[in-house]
């Protein structure tokens, strides 16, 4: 039976993989052995175990690779390309690749260099870490699924209709290029904050926190109408302020990284938001005082 290849076994990735196995073969990828049998705890405290594959990169073989029906990269945005490369040689050249990175950065870079199809995902559900064991969906989201130039829609469709069965809320989009521009403003007005001050996601409603994100959206909103982005349905605000309470209780990807002294993806998530502003002239001093806080550290 084909299978869906999960690259990245972290919190987003388990995340994934404890979903979709309810209904179809997953196989986890990492750079170290995990134990096979995997807990989900889910938004209302209830928990779930499955027997799930969990393979190093010297257990692939061509084997396994030719069983690989779709591959989902769920690395930090940083480690994707080196990832990518690294499965590349046991897979099918026409396997689809989906890519779930925060920023906005390697996707292109992928689209251009992956020898199939590839797909972009964005997400809004919130999940974190129980050691190697488990996963918590600490906030229910929903996900987007879309190609960078607006192909591939027949295969967008039914990777959304897979995460949506498996419990997931996915949509197949065509501008995804657009939600990614939405979900790269959304983790710079959360993730640098919470990360920073070591806080929750529903700590942000409270001072002094509000008004630091408040002055952060301010500069989104500028850069992405020099970038003729268009906003969000509810505005930004609203989309921000929505997630914020709907992962109250999340530990946001960026301050996971910064508890367990990883490297941060500021980069990729601030980088892109600077260069623009520079681009066009505007002044961005909170998003760059973000930004330098994380590249000193």
């Amino acid at each position: 039976m084909s299978r869906q290849l999960i690259v990245g076994p972290g919190a987003l990735g388990r995340l994934v993989a404890l979903h979709l196995a309810a209904r179809e073969g997953v196989m986890l990828l990492g750079r170290r052995p995990l134990p096979a049998r995997q807990t989900l705890t889910t938004p209302t405290g209830e928990t779930c175990t499955r027997e799930i594959p969990c393979l190093t990169l010297d257990a692939l073989d061509h084997a396994v690779g030719t069983d690989v029906a779709i591959v989902h990269l769920t690395t930090k945005a940083y480690a994707a390309e080196a990832a990518c490369a690294a499965v590349a040689p046991w897979l099918r050249p026409d396997t689809p690749l989906v890519l779930w990175q925060n920023g906005y950065g390697v996707q292109a870079t992928l689209t251009e260099r992956w020898t199939g199809p590839v797909l972009c995902a964005t997400t809004t559900e919130g999940a974190f870490l129980q050691g190697d064991e488990g996963v918590v969906h600490a906030g229910r989201g929903r996900t987007l699924v879309g190609h960078l130039h607006g192909g591939h829609g027949a295969l967008a469709s039914e990777v959304a209709t897979r995460l949506a069965a498996a419990g997931l809320p996915a949509a197949a989009v065509s501008d995804i290029r657009v939600r990614l521009w939405h979900k790269l403003a959304v983790n710079a007005a959360i993730n640098p904050v919470v990360a920073r001050f070591r806080i929750r996601n529903g700590q942000l409603r409270d001072r002094p926190f509000r008004p630091m994100v408040d002055a952060v959206l301010d500069e989104l909103a500028a850069v992405m109408a020099a970038e003729d982005l268009p906003l969000p349905a509810e505005g930004l605000p609203g989309l921000v302020w929505s997630v914020v309470s709907g992962t109250a209780n999340n530990r946001a990807s960026m301050l996971q990284d910064v508890l367990l002294g990883r490297p941060t993806e500021h980069e990729a998530i601030l980088g892109p938001l600077l260069t623009a502003g520079r681009r066009h002239g505007l002044a961005t001093p909170q998003l760059a005082a973000l930004y330098r806080h994380f590249a000193e550290s």
